[in-house]
């Protein structure tokens, strides 16, 4: 074996951060009149969330993520051509095929870069920061990748449905990944599945098994279906549980842990995490109260809206956890 293969170490950090909304502001009013009853005072008084944005006739998904990928861009100080691998996280993809990451390749010119796609959920932009942080240090050719969670589920919503249209919105958030210059960056990550509720929550129609007919049309198969209501003691316990794991790995307490960015699904679940874990709940970033639930983009834009607020420190251990259907559970622990 050559000395080459053996002698390769390096860390992941993240160096910069950007993020993307449409501009079409959905205020809670909306869905009083849609909806003919008073959703506002639900929304407000047990999730907090007070508007959201949704996309245009005219945007879809790829204007999100490359809105998104130009500002980490710039906020790195980076060129297109300095981009060695694109991995764009979505489960609202701008096509079924292709990629919605080779979509942007050919918008940016991001010329030397390598695409694909993740799909796990909500959880998408963790399990790609995962994959980005494996690329950097386990091969040298690659020093700068761009991470994207993208979600635009305002195409896929039923408006008669309060349980989906009231919450679900769209967004995109990118980081640039690459190679840690102080020894700072990924600590660890972790991933998990409850793959049994896999059937619980989804868009059902429009892939192999349900292929678009007026009957899946007709039965709303292919936009997002509750299924089965998820039990909301899940996200806290799991997501506790991985904290509390990956805290005992790095030997650490969830105290030293400076931020946290957890799915903005239910600022409950997000609340309950913190107490379970004994840390304030002013350590965790929640963005939902005018972006209502953004999916696979909303831990990357509570990032970049902290970044942007010089929030996050130099030394900082910041804390990712996201879930989404399947059910799928990712998280990382960084050093800023």
């Amino acid at each position: 074996m050559n000395d080459h293969s053996t002698s390769f170490s390096r860390k992941a950090a993240i160096l910069s951060s950007g993020s993307a909304l449409p501009s079409r502001i959905v205020p809670n009013q909306f869905f009083n009149e849609l909806l003919g009853e008073d959703v506002d005072t639900w929304l407000k008084e047990h999730v907090q969330i007070y508007e959201r944005r949704w996309c245009t006739e005219n945007e879809s998904t790829a204007n999100l993520v490359e809105n998104a990928c130009q500002n980490a861009l710039k906020n790195a100080n980076l060129q297109p051509a300095d981009i060695d691998l694109l991995i764009v996280a979505t489960d609202t993809p701008e096509y079924i095929s292709p990629s919605t990451a080779s979509v942007i390749q050919d918008r940016m010119a991001l010329v030397n870069a390598g695409t694909f796609d993740i799909n796990t959920a909500c959880a998408g932009f963790v399990t790609a920061l995962d994959v980005a942080t494996k690329y950097i240090t386990s091969d040298e050719k690659y020093k700068h990748i761009l991470v994207v969670g993208a979600y635009t589920m305002s195409k896929y919503l039923n408006m008669a449905d309060k349980k989906t249209v009231t919450l679900f919105a769209d967004g995109a958030g990118a980081v640039v990944v690459g190679v840690s210059e102080d020894g700072s960056g990924c600590l660890q990550n972790k991933l998990a599945t409850k793959g049994e509720y896999n059937g619980w929550m989804g868009i059902y129609g429009g892939g192999s098994h349900l292929p678009i007919t007026e009957e899946v049309i007709r039965n709303h198969d292919h936009q997002l279906k509750f299924v089965q209501k998820i039990p909301t003691h899940i996200n806290p316990e799991v997501w506790s549980q991985i904290i509390f794991e990956m805290c005992r790995n790095q030997n650490i307490t969830p105290n030293e842990i400076d931020h946290y960015f957890l799915t903005q699904i239910n600022i409950n679940s997000i609340f309950q995490t913190m107490d379970i874990l004994g840390v304030p709940r002013e350590k965790a970033a929640t963005i939902m109260h005018h972006y209502g639930y953004t999916g696979s983009a909303c831990i990357p834009m509570a990032f970049d809206e902290w970044n942007q607020q010089g929030k996050i420190k130099k030394g900082d251990i910041v804390c990712f956890v996201g879930s989404g259907g399947g059910l799928a559970f990712g998280a990382s622990l960084f050093k800023m």
